[in-house]
């Protein structure tokens, strides 16, 4: 019972904030919503035991790419008068890939207990959470893909840190080594004269 209240309170909060992302006047606070969207759906992962996406939602898809969005939007100026013209025009367009989208969730609906007769047998019931499966596979099984993915990751970040840390001319940075070697007869003093005092030179 009180997982049936649940995940219909998890269902309504993820489509109710989704279709305020759709209808959300402001970018700014459609994120927010999509936000919001994806916390609900987290509790929804959780609520069907898959705690391993659960987590990543909200670590990667909230903690990341929600926020990036967010800041995006908010450092952009965009013309809302252009963005609210164009809707009439793509509506038809958006119509049709709407029906399309409802067609296969009904579909994937009514065929969701199909999966062990197209297999030709049932999903033996584990006795261990998912992390911990996933755990033992990723670091025996898969122990070579997955140092060879971290290792292109940190490639790909050094070298978008080299691509961007270019030496620019226009500026003068910090050349710490003259202001140690620099003597006390030569540095520039700030004084705070007193009125009427003058500057002593």
């Amino acid at each position: 019972m009180i997982a049936s209240i649940a995940f219909y309170l998890f269902a309504t909060l993820t489509i109710a904030p989704a279709l305020a992302v759709i209808f959300a006047r402001n970018p700014v606070h459609s994120v927010l919503w999509l936000i919001v969207a994806f916390f609900n759906s987290a509790g929804l992962m959780l609520l069907l035991g898959a705690e391993f996406i659960a987590m990543l939602v909200v670590i990667v898809y909230v903690g990341a790419v929600a926020v990036l969005f967010l800041f995006v939007v908010m450092m952009l100026d965009i013309d809302f008068a252009s963005l609210r013209s164009g809707f009439t025009r793509n509506l038809p367009f958006g119509i049709i890939i709407a029906l399309v989208l409802l067609a296969e969730i009904i579909i994937a609906v009514s065929a969701w207990q199909a999966g062990p007769a197209l297999s030709g047998h049932n999903v033996a019931a584990t006795t261990q959470p998912n992390i911990v499966a996933l755990g033992q596979l990723l670091y025996s099984r898969y122990l070579f893909p997955f140092e060879i993915a971290g290792l292109i990751l940190l490639v790909a970040m050094v070298g978008a840190i080299v691509l961007t840390h270019r030496r620019r001319h226009d500026t003068r940075p910090q050349k710490v080594w003259k202001q140690v070697a620099r003597r006390p007869d030569e540095a520039v003093k700030v004084l705070d004269p007193g009125v009427g005092e003058g500057m002593k030179l």
